[in-house]
């Protein structure tokens, strides 16, 4: 229709979390483990920053938000990733060491992720806002009141209970407050 759209929210963002059925603590990771990740580019992209951010592999800084296995600079541990469909990467956890595995496969087949998760996921770990939920309105409105308080009334503690609750822990607050 032509319109122009801005961002005037952001709200959370589906964690991605590092599952084992074999260690508890990704510290725990074994010299040439197996580690299951989502096969597609996106997914893919936030699994190795988040396995950077467990300690395990290095990523060339350049590669942003959205690295490729070919951007792994150090691999300390000679992990061996073994890409999957993302829907497909929980059915993996008996023959890896470790899986990360977004939240709504995790949900679907009983993990709970604020729980069940050996490493979380966290907004931090990424440097733009790829992967963050807005709330947008048309450019024209964007100092609209009504929207500003819609965005006021969800950034709120209420909400952060609902997502650790109700959601367990699947979609994390990615707003600054």
């Amino acid at each position: 229709k032509g319109y122009k759209i801005t961002a005037v929210g952001d709200t959370f963002i589906s964690s991605m979390n590092i599952y084992s059925d074999k260690v508890s603590d990704v510290k725990e990771i074994q010299k040439n483990s197996k580690i299951a990740v989502p096969n597609d580019a996106t997914n893919e992209g936030r699994a190795l920053k988040i396995l950077e951010a467990a300690g395990l592999i290095k990523l060339n800084k350049a590669a942003g938000d959205s690295p490729e296995i070919s951007d792994i600079t150090e691999n300390p541990l000679n992990l061996e990733l073994v890409e999957a469909d993302a829907a497909n990467v929980y059915s993996l956890l008996p023959d890896v060491a470790a899986a990360v595995i977004n939240c709504n496969y995790a949900l679907d087949n009983g993990l709970n992720p604020a729980k069940d998760s050996i490493f979380q996921d966290n907004p931090s770990y990424y440097t733009g806002k790829n992967y963050i939920n807005l709330i947008a309105a048309r450019t024209a409105d964007k100092e609209n009141e009504t929207y500003k308080k819609i965005v006021k009334a969800y950034q709120s503690e209420a909400v952060k209970e609902v997502y650790a609750t109700t959601f367990k822990g699947s979609y994390i607050a990615a707003w600054k407050e």
